[in-house]
């Protein structure tokens, strides 16, 4: 296994560390939390700049990936519900959209379609992780001045992530039609 996806197999492991940390009732609990989904998070740009630095893509990378990412908003989100600081149904669009795309791509890899991941799916990554972080820090130091910043990042995230899905959708539908 090259070091790219170790790091990717690290974010992984990182995951149930961080949700305990989310769980449990000690002080400073949230930010121990947090400070290890930042951790986890930054791994998904580093396996990716070893990756393709050093000639290191493999078939595993490109499953590990995807699933450690989805992995880590996942659990975050999830966890989220349980503490009310984020609704079920806007979660359910996130995973949905991740399996609605993870399905697609994998259709399209049976018919030899490659999609590229486009700067639409890395805005929803991004968009994603800033939310979380907000949602970790319960929308401080937004709450000092009353403004509702963690409910608008949900509804930017859902927007970008709904859009993004579209866009998966639209390059697939667009290489059928061109025979590819």
């Amino acid at each position: 296994m090259n070091i790219a996806n170790k790091i990717t197999v690290s974010r992984i492991l990182l995951i149930p560390i961080f949700m305990f940390f989310m769980l449990i009732d000690v002080p400073y609990n949230m930010e121990i939390a947090l400070i290890i989904f930042l951790i986890a998070s930054i791994t998904d740009k580093l396996d990716g700049y070893y990756a393709r630095k050093y000639n290191l893509v493999t078939d595993l990378g490109k499953f590990l990936d995807p699933l450690a990412d989805k992995l880590l908003i996942t659990a975050a989100y999830l966890i989220f519900i349980e503490l009310g600081r984020i609704q079920a149904w806007a979660v359910f669009i996130i995973l949905a959209r991740e399996f609605a795309v993870t399905g697609l791509r994998g259709i399209a890899a049976n018919r030899n379609i490659v999609i590229a991941a486009s700067n639409m799916g890395k805005y929803k990554t991004v968009t994603q992780i800033i939310t979380a972080v907000i949602l970790f820090l319960d929308n401080y130091p937004f709450s000092i001045l009353n403004i509702p910043m963690d409910m608008i990042l949900i509804y930017v995230t859902l927007l970008i992530t709904i859009v993004s899905g579209a866009d998966y959708f639209l390059k697939y539908i667009k290489a059928v039609e061109n025979g590819i």
